[in-house]
């Protein structure tokens, strides 16, 4: 009975089909916890903030007001242990939380577990987040506190470099109606990007002044050419080669406000497992790029697990790598990427339309639109605390239940590195543009 419950657990997204409804089961409860590790200071800063400016900022630089910093380093705790501290502050209000017994490593709440047939649950990927989250509870409050001080004008950088792919977008925030701040997924609730540290490059925080504008240069694979639709009405050379759409962003003379690859990605535990299309990881890395360094184009990479790290001290460096790192190294102001394998039709179909509502409004930061994007996402899951279970009543996995999790965690995917005000503005053409000569 097991083996065959089993065997129908892996296949309940093959045979979930378009069904999705709403379900309405049993929320999962809060438990707070308290850690004598952690500190959350209420304190006054000793200067007057100070904006970043239009050039490179080092982390411990003055911060305007509004705009947060949460950096996140590996760390080992008192035991001993693998892993991470927490530093965040905006305005006068900061926080502290140390390595400790609840900031592990925290691998099942990656969401590089969600594959088709042999991942995990949907369901308790997202319950997971919720309990690792739980745990947080001075980082919570941080949040929270920064919430009601600043409201929509408040902007988040999470810079994190422990390469332990911890979801910051689905962090689970809490209700407090002393603060008068409701539940909900920090990812939808704030306008946040990410941000790592660019190696052989003289940057730390992402460049205040981004404004990406041009035309659209572009990469589809053969099995993602519909993405193109969504440039129809933009200036665009989209290519069918890689060699030629590489030269291309090594030369092209017309300003390039998007760079996007719509193709399928390859991960494993070194860089040289690495790719995008038809290239490695140090394939990209020998490239000039000299179109993002003049223009400070906007890179779009909808691929399967473009946006995660790989430690690379088997090629001798204290360094992670990852195509969101090279993009940024390169030139690029700003790179949208992906924390896992999202590779189906409906994954595809989401990222077209964040593309669509990026373009189509010049006027908001690349950020708000991610935030408005996650949060329709929550709408349409409906209340966070229904969550499907896993299993019906009779034993069988609930597979609509499942998929309308996974469309939730999809939208949550795609993670934005660069500064929270960053903005693209395409150029519509003077006349048809005819495509790129690696048709």
């Amino acid at each position: 009975m097991a083996h065959r419950d089993q065997q129908r657990g892996l296949r309940w997204l093959t045979e979930a089909g378009t069904a999705v409804r709403r379900a309405g089961l049993p929320g999962v409860k809060a438990a707070g916890r308290r850690e004598a590790t952690s500190t959350l200071h209420l304190r006054r800063s000793q200067e007057p903030p100070a904006g970043l400016g239009p050039t490179a900022a080092h982390p411990g630089a003055r911060l305007p007001e509004g705009l947060a910093l949460l950096t996140v380093v590996r760390s080992r705790g008192a035991d001993g242990r693998d892993g991470y501290r927490l530093d965040g502050r905006c305005g006068s209000l900061t926080v502290t939380c140390e390595a400790g017994p609840t900031r592990r490593t925290a691998p099942a709440v990656s969401l590089a577990n969600l594959r088709q047939g042999d991942g995990e649950y949907p369901s308790e990927v997202l319950r997971g987040i919720r309990l690792w989250s739980e745990n947080q509870g001075p980082l919570a409050r941080w949040l929270n506190r920064i919430r009601a001080r600043y409201g929509t004008a408040l902007r988040l950088i999470v810079w994190d470099d422990t390469g332990y792919e911890l979801p910051w977008e689905l962090f689970w925030l809490p209700e407090d109606p002393d603060l008068a701040v409701h539940e909900g997924l920090l990812g939808a609730s704030v306008a946040m990007t990410r941000w790592t540290t660019v190696h052989d490059a003289d940057q730390h925080l992402p460049r205040e002044s981004e404004h990406c504008r041009g035309g659209i240069l572009g990469y589809l694979h053969r099995d993602m050419t519909d993405d193109g639709t969504v440039f129809a009405s933009y200036t665009h050379r989209m290519h069918r080669e890689m060699t030629s759409f590489l030269d291309a962003l090594n030369g092209l003379a017309d300003p390039t406000g998007l760079v996007y690859m719509g193709c399928h990605g390859a991960y494993g535990d070194t860089v040289t497992r690495l790719r995008l299309g038809e290239r490695t990881w140090a394939e990209f890395n020998g490239e000039k790029m000299d179109v993002l360094g003049r223009d400070r184009s906007l890179v779009c990479l909808n691929a399967c697990h473009s946006g995660r790290f790989v430690d690379n001290r088997a090629q001798g460096e204290e360094a992670l790598r990852g195509f969101a790192e090279l993009f940024l190294r390169k030139g690029a102001g700003g790179c949208i990427v992906t924390a896992g394998k999202v590779g189906d039709a409906e994954a595809r179909a989401l990222v077209r339309r964040l593309v669509r509502d990026v373009a189509a409004q010049p006027q908001y930061p690349v950020a708000e639109k991610l935030r408005a994007f996650r949060a329709r996402a929550v709408e349409e899951f409906g209340p966070l605390s229904a969550v499907p279970s896993v299993h019906r009543d009779d034993g069988t996995v609930d597979a609509p239940g499942q998929k309308r999790v996974l469309r939730l965690l999809y939208a949550f995917m795609f993670h934005f590195y660069g500064h929270p005000l960053t903005r693209l503005q395409l150029t519509a053409p003077l006349r048809d543009t005819a495509e790129g000569s690696g048709r």
